[in-house]
């Protein structure tokens, strides 16, 4: 009786942990964490679909492929403020500065999925093309190492509040793997 009991525990256990998640991801192929910060996504064919989340009531930001620091890269950052997902398309201009695409002569491409601010918690969900062919949007390889930057805002729903968490991971976009 007792090993039964104990295998209905482990069972239950188990399952919990494996449904929580499942949860979490929905919809994802991959997920990583780092700190209080979430990054999920799938390749979907010529797009990269990304759900960001992060304990802050300010923005959530992803840059793909800096040559250096921040230069180069391709970011998009998104908050919710009153029930509504703003998203700005950015590129890296300097080593510690990035501008939004349609300053720089390019397009917004990102198309926002959904969003919410609950709980002390922003996420943001969204896609962009892996190639949009402008210079203001970084080429996102799929099949190799991919430098990823991660980071968020605290305080107010603004783009112009300056990151209090950040950090850079090596992922391989299509098997998940993360360095």
């Amino acid at each position: 009786m007792k090993g039964s009991k104990r295998g209905v525990v482990v069972f239950a256990v188990l399952y919990a942990l494996m449904s929580s998640s499942l949860v979490f991801a929905e919809g994802y192929d991959h997920e990583t964490e780092v700190k209080d910060m979430s990054f999920a996504w799938t390749v979907d064919g010529e797009n990269l679909k990304v759900k960001l989340s992060a304990k802050t009531t300010s923005w959530v930001g992803v840059g793909f492929n800096p040559s250096s620091k921040m230069k180069g890269a391709g970011f998009v950052l998104g908050y919710v403020k009153k029930g509504k997902v703003k998203v700005s398309d950015e590129y890296g201009d300097g080593e510690n500065s990035h501008k939004s695409d349609k300053k720089l002569g390019g397009t917004d491409n990102v198309t926002v999925i959904g969003g919410s601010e609950k709980d002390g918690v922003t996420t943001v969900e969204f896609s962009l093309p892996l190639k949009s062919g402008e210079k203001t949007d970084a080429v996102i390889q799929t099949d190799g190492e991919t430098t990823v930057l991660l980071a968020h805002g605290e305080g107010r729903d603004s783009f112009k509040v300056k990151h209090s968490f950040r950090t850079a991971i090596k992922v391989n976009l299509q098997t998940g793997e993360v360095k």
